[in-house]
């Protein structure tokens, strides 16, 4: 991330701009920086303004406390000036969730895109989530980052003697690192279930976008949020997951992004 600007509470905010055209902001998701969206920037550029960032409390960003998730959109409006006065947003995962908070507070949004933002779609999910929340936040209160970084692995899924080999890898440190900003993105997921009110209140175009690979409540909670925002589209990706890959996706977005 080679270029910085500030946020309204003068956290210090990195990320990267590259392509011409519109902008199109890149938010990333849980455990993850703008290097990770990076990727799918390289096969946007040629049509927009792309621009990846860290969000706070990652990377080469600063962080400042108290964390709320009205700072996280502060954020991105500083990033929106920056960038010229007016953004679309795409958000991975929990980042769309970011995204659409954003969409709803009033931002120079033109569009907003999401890809398997992992609201809960049964009462099981959001028991599920509930119980993971309070761990978390426990876990993090006490400092055991590791213990942390263990309660999402387990979340999305992975195995145990996978989450204990991480614990021998190199990454692991790097994963500890940023271990507290999983409650961030907690709290912008709120208590787990689509935020029908607030999707109600966007009133610019959405698109929401899951794999069609992925396990079938991904789909779904794609399909809910579509029908709940006012200007709300769905599209499934033929064979992908939510490791999607940014050839599959980037037409996609490039087509909703260009409208």
């Amino acid at each position: 991330m080679d270029k910085k600007t500030t946020s309204r509470d003068g956290t210090p905010l990195a990320y990267q701009s590259s392509g011409a055209g519109p902008a199109v902001i890149l938010v990333s998701g849980a455990m993850s920086t703008g290097a990770t969206v990076a990727p799918l920037a390289g096969h946007l550029a040629d049509r927009f303004t792309v621009v990846p960032y860290d969000r706070r409390g990652r990377g080469h960003s600063g962080d400042t406390a108290p964390y709320s998730v009205d700072r996280e959109v502060e954020d991105l409006g500083a990033l929106i000036e920056a960038v010229g006065g007016q953004a679309s947003l795409f958000g991975v995962s929990s980042g769309g969730a970011l995204a659409l908070h954003a969409a709803a507070s009033g931002l120079p949004v033109r569009r907003v895109a999401v890809y398997e933002t992992p609201y809960a779609v049964d009462e099981d999910g959001v028991r599920r989530w509930a119980e993971y929340t309070e761990r978390l936040n426990g876990a993090l209160a006490q400092q055991r980052r590791g213990d942390a970084v263990e309660l999402f692995l387990r979340l999305t899924g992975m195995a145990e003697e996978m989450i204990q080999g991480a614990r021998q890898a190199p990454m692991w440190a790097g994963m500890e690192g940023v271990a507290p900003s999983l409650a961030y993105d907690a709290a912008v997921l709120g208590d787990g279930r689509v935020p029908g009110s607030l999707l109600a209140s966007v009133t610019v175009p959405v698109l929401a976008v899951a794999g069609g690979a992925s396990p079938a409540w991904m789909r779904q909670a794609a399909r809910t949020v579509a029908e709940a925002a006012p200007e709300g589209t769905y599209r499934a990706l033929e064979g992908q997951t939510h490791m999607v890959d940014p050839v599959a996706l980037a037409p996609v977005l490039a087509e909703f992004f260009a409208e």
